[in-house]
C-alpha cells in the first residue's frame, strides 16, 4: 500500500516489487509482523513473524523471535520459531534454531543447530502446491 503516491501494478494486475529487497539492518528492531512480495534480509532483530513471498535471509548477527513462512529461507543467525519453507531451508554453519522446521528440501552446514523437529513432507504446513518431486536432505561440512 502506497502512503505518498499510487502503487504500480504490473501486467497481471498485481503491485510490482515482487523482486524487492527489504534489509532489517544491524542496530533495527522491528515489533511486529513483516509481509513482502519480494526478498527480506534480517541483520538486526525482528519480534514478529516475517512472511515472504520469494527469500528470507537472516544474517549472522540477525534474529527472528516469531515463525518464518516463505519459498526459501537461509539462516545464519537464530530463530526462535517455526520456520516453514515451502521449496527449501538453508542452516548455515552460525545458524541457532529454537524451533520447527517444514520444508522440502534442507541443507544443514557443519556447526547449526536446531533444537525441534523437521519435517520434510507435503501436507498442513506447505503454503502452496510444490510439486511432485521427492524431499531431498543434505548435509555440508
Amino acid at each position: 500500500m502506497a502512503i505518498f503516491k499510487e502503487e504500480k501494478q504490473d501486467t497481471k494486475g498485481g503491485p510490482v516489487g515482487e523482486g524487492a529487497l527489504s534489509i532489517i539492518a544491524a542496530g533495527m528492531t522491528v515489533t511486529g509482523d513483516i509481509d513482502s512480495t519480494g526478498v527480506v534480509k534480517v541483520e538486526g532483530r525482528v519480534e514478529g513473524a516475517v512472511r515472504s513471498a520469494r527469500q528470507v535471509l537472516v544474517g549472522r548477527q540477525g534474529v527472528v523471535r516469531g515463525d518464518i513462512e516463505t519459498r526459501e529461507a537461509v539462516i545464519g543467525g537464530t530463530v526462535e520459531g517455526t520456520i516453514n519453507g515451502t521449496e527449501r531451508v538453508e542452516v548455515q554453519a552460525t545458524a541457532a534454531i529454537q524451533g520447527d522446521i517444514h520444508t522440502r528440501t534442507i541443507v544443514i552446514a557443519e556447526g547449526g543447530k536446531i533444537n525441534g523437529s523437521v519435517r520434510m513432507e507435503e501436507g498442513r504446513h506447505a503454503t502452496r502446491s510444490i510439486g511432485s518431486a521427492e524431499p531431498a536432505l543434505v548435509v555440508a561440512k
